[in-house]
């Protein structure tokens, strides 16, 4: 199942959880700020993948952030919009 960290405090990350939820896609949404286990969950990724590089390197935090079933780790939201849709999901 495709896992989403994100906070509640970020715009970016409701406005996923709400495509998520139009587009009928399950997901397990991970709070960073709900508990400390879920952050350093977060930060564990976060501080070991080069996804994060340019993120880290801007200031920013890296959220939301989708983890495939597969492992695979995206910071990118443009498949929820549009023509970029899972078809698959």
């Amino acid at each position: 199942m495709l896992k989403l960290y994100g906070a509640e405090i970020c715009s970016t990350c409701r406005e996923a959880k709400q495509l998520l939820a139009e587009q009928s896609i399950e997901y397990e949404y991970v709070d960073i700020t709900a508990s400390t286990k879920n952050l350093k969950e977060f930060l564990a990724m976060r501080d070991t993948l080069p996804q994060y590089d340019s993120v880290k390197a801007e200031g920013r935090i890296g959220i939301p952030t989708f983890v495939w079933d597969d492992g695979s780790v995206s910071l990118d939201t443009n498949w929820l919009k549009g023509e970029f849709r899972c078809a698959d999901c």
